[in-house]
């Protein structure tokens, strides 16, 4: 099996793969530090409570967009699974290329993203991630990454509606009954949600103008996609699992070489 680890800058989404099928899913902040041992424990534990043995797991890739905890979670997993694991960034294959100016300033899980939309769905395609950034990115016919687009996810647009305001509380985020909205709470929720749906269709609608392609398939995945998705119809797929596969595909390119010793910075 192989064990598939998203490190985001909330959450830490961990996926246990047996060929293409997702046999186990399950998450731990990324926000909070914690030791290798607390890590490895904390992984052993979740795997046995899916039913898991750690002798299981025959390979593990990473994609880490929040270096500071690399050093101990990399440590956890090679005392506590026996493995060194397989680190998305410069040195592995991805089959894309990278053609925007800055090839190195463009993040892992943003590559992840294009990999797994090109290899299962084709290209060219718009991938978007719904997470605590909202993410798009252009990926041409032949599977080069051309463009990237990064604005605030809708749980930082809400998140400083609270925190920067004196009166308005913090609300659940959902789509309420209707965008005339009459009271504070959805008329927060009207904002945040289909605000982030009228970028969502402006920025697609000007990447497909721009590149001068009108047929391109568009991929959404992260926590909140599918509340966008749902609601326009620009976006083709909402594919919760994309970033866990494009390690799958990722792990699947690099296995016939051995993963690189990575040097971390920061403590256990």
């Amino acid at each position: 099996m192989l064990l598939a680890v998203d490190v985001g800058n909330t959450n830490i989404a961990f996926g246990v793969l047996k060929g293409e099928k997702i046999v186990a899913s399950f998450r731990m902040m990324s926000q909070t530090a914690h030791t290798s041992d607390e890590y490895g424990n904390n992984i052993i534990a979740m795997l046995r409570n899916n039913g898991i043995n750690r002798e299981e797991i025959e390979g593990i890739i990473v994609s880490s967009v929040v270096p500071n905890i690399m050093h101990a979670l990399v440590n956890s997993m090679v005392k506590y699974l026996g493995k060194q694991p397989y680190i998305v960034g410069p040195g592995i294959k991805t089959g894309i290329k990278i053609m925007t100016k800055n090839p190195g300033e463009v993040g892992p899980d943003l590559v992840v993203g294009a990999v797994a939309a090109y290899e299962i769905y084709g290209g060219p395609a718009i991938v978007i991630d719904f997470g605590t950034a909202t993410t798009y990115v252009f990926i041409n016919e032949n599977g080069d990454f051309k463009a990237g687009v990064v604005s605030p996810g809708i749980r930082i647009s809400a998140k400083a509606l609270w925190q920067d305001t004196a009166k308005l509380p913090e609300i659940e985020i959902k789509k309420p009954d209707s965008i005339m909205a009459q009271e504070t709470i959805s008329s927060m929720q009207a904002g945040l949600v289909y605000g982030q749906i009228g970028q969502a269709k402006y920025i697609i609608n000007e990447m497909k103008r721009e590149s001068g392609l009108k047929d391109i398939k568009v991929v959404a995945t992260g926590g909140l996609g599918i509340l966008i998705s749902d609601e326009c119809e620009e976006i083709d797929i909402y594919d919760p699992n994309l970033l866990i596969q494009g390690l799958r595909i990722i792990y699947e390119k690099n296995k016939k070489t051995k993963p690189k010793n990575e040097e971390f910075e920061g403590g256990e």
